[in-house]
Order: structure tokens, then sequence, then C-alpha cells
């Protein structure tokens, strides 16, 4: 087990690393690569009407004057052991671990990306709960009552889940609740938990909710195919032909065997989660890391688009390892293999 964790160490470090040069490449190579030159390159940073002393000024910062594998060299080193930066006036030591200044605000990213994190957390942990439990648990029903009523309208539901944009959804969550029925706090109205717990939380109902939908509905379909697929299995007629209780069989031989693809769907949803949930911040207005990746993305600032990717694959790396050491857990035939 000890070797196994430290080969998926070192191939978590790996693919960070290749996360980074591609995201690195992107914003740097492909624009020389289709004819941009570093003083074209360099204008895009200034701003408005840039003089040709800025260009050369921030041409010299950025070192987009140096090859582009000296540049991600200088990136590197500032995350592994941290860099100075000249400012002007002054010059500014970044700490490690540096994802650099933001072009935009002159801000260093690690603590933006620390004051954003709390918020995608509790947004992805909140949704994550709901979508888990009660996808699983329509899911298992709607298999034990395969044809009934309840089966048919919980995949009619699932399926509306599925196609269903999160922005309708959510849109439309506000429009009711917040809006008509003035029920729950409308877009905008995020809370960090440090201040109030309570506020926090019913800030976060809507889009716990409209964001679980979503994937719940995915959830419960693989979730009721599974179950399908093994209460077919031999082992599970012989279980029943011991005598052994309905309620055992269901939740000690089937369902675990079931959870096996869910939970390594689950560490994927998660983890992509956690890198920012773009689309539901955007929708209700909450400042998270996927807030912050659309205004890095918008405004041209690669420190911070670097920074949040690397988190984002971070949280999808580690996701990932956690699930591989579950299914020992979880399924019998992963440990005894």
């Amino acid at each position: 087990m000890f070797a196994y964790l430290i080969r998926r160490v070192i191939g978590a470090v790996l693919m960070l690393v290749i996360v980074s040069m591609v995201v690195f490449g992107i914003f740097f190579g492909i624009p020389k690569i289709a004819g941009q030159s570093n003083d074209q390159l360099a204008a895009s940073f200034v701003g408005k009407a840039p003089t040709a002393e800025a260009i050369a000024q921030t041409k010299h910062r950025l070192n987009l004057d140096k090859p582009i594998w000296v540049q991600y060299g200088k990136w590197v080193k500032g995350v592994v052991i941290g860099q100075d930066f000249n400012n002007g006036p002054s010059v500014e030591h970044c700490s490690s671990p540096c994802f650099g200044y933001s072009f935009k605000n002159n801000q260093a990213v690690l603590p933006q990306l620390e004051d954003r994190a709390p918020a995608t957390l509790s947004l992805a942990a909140g949704a994550a709960v709901i979508w888990l439990i009660s996808g699983v648990s329509v899911g298992v029903l709607s298999a034990l009552k395969r044809g009934s009523v309840w089966d048919r309208a919980a995949m009619i539901v699932a399926l509306g889940g599925v196609s269903l944009p999160i922005y309708f959804t959510g849109l439309l969550a506000l429009a009711i609740f917040s809006y008509k029925l003035d029920l729950l706090p409308g877009g905008g109205s995020y809370v960090p938990f440090s201040q109030n717990p309570g506020t926090w939380f019913q800030s976060l109902i809507l889009p716990w909710i409209t964001l679980a939908f979503l994937y719940a509905a995915t959830y419960a379909r693989l979730t009721r195919a599974g179950m399908l697929e093994t209460l077919g299995e031999d082992y599970i007629r012989t279980a029943r032909a011991k005598g052994l209780p309905e309620r055992t069989v269901i939740t000690k031989h089937a369902l675990r065997s079931t959870l096996t693809p869910i939970l390594t769907i689950f560490g994927m949803d998660l983890g992509l989660l956690l890198g920012g949930a773009v689309l539901t911040e955007h929708t209700f207005g909450i400042a998270g890391l996927g807030q912050l990746s659309i205004d890095g993305i918008t405004g041209n600032d690669l420190p911070v688009v670097l920074g949040v990717t690397l988190v984002a694959a971070l949280f999808i790396v580690v996701a990932n390892l956690i699930v591989d050491l579950l299914y020992a857990v979880i399924d019998p035939r992963v440990r005894l293999g």
C-alpha cells in the first residue's frame, strides 16, 4: 500500500506539471505560433493606449523577452521556493507556493485563491452530500420497484435533471423561491460561515439544491442501472436462498457492488466542483474559484488562471487518490485482488 501511495503521489506531481505546462503554453506559446510578437503580447497586459516605454517595461517585467521555457522555469521556481518581484520602486518577496502577482490588480494570487476557496468548498461539499444521498436512494428504490409508477416518475424527473442546464434551473429557482415567494435569499447574498453560520446556510440552500438536482439525476440513473444488473447475479440469488433478510441482501451485497462505479464518478465530480462550479457561482453571484477563473480568463490574467487551474487539478488528483483507496473498503474483491 505504501509503494502504491508513492507511485500515485509521483503520478499526481507529474500530472500537475503537465497541466501547468499546457496552460502556460496556451497563454504564451500559442499566440507566438499564431504570429503575435512579444511587443504585441506585452501590450495586451499594459492597458489602453500603451506607450513604447510601458510596453518595454512590461515585456521585461514579465520575462517576455526570454524564451518560453525560461519563463516557465521562473514560474515553477516561484511555486516551489518563491521569488522576488520588482514592482517599481520596491522589490517584494513572494513566499512559496508563489503563483505570482495578478497582471490586472498587481495583487498576489495565492491570497486571492485562499479568499475565494471557502465559498467554493461550501458550495461543493453541501451539494455533494445532497446529490449523493438523494441520487443513490432514488436509484435503489427505482430498481427495487422496477416498472412501477414511482420508477417511471423518478426516471422522468432524472431525465429532466440531466437535460436542463444549470443556469436555467438556477434562474428558475431564483425567480420562484427568492423573487416570487420571498422564501430564500437571492443571488449575490452569500455570507461566509465565519461571519454568520445561519445566514451562510440560508444563502446556500438554493445553490445546493440547484447543483445537486443536476448531479442527483445522473446518480439515480446510474444507481438504478447498476442495482438492476447486480440483483440478477447468482450470488444475490444464493444469498436470498440462504434465508438472509432482504435488507441485508440489498445493503450488504447488492448496494456495495453498485457503489464502486458510483464512487469513481463521485470523486471526479467532486474534484471538478472543488476547482470551481463556474455556472452555479455565476448564476447565484457567489465569489468562488469559478468566478475568479472567469475574471482571469476574460482579463487575460495569466497568474490567476494558472493558480486556479493548478488548484483545480490538485483537487481532482487528490479526489481520485482517495477514491482508489476507498475501493478496498467498499468492494472486498479489490482488497483481495
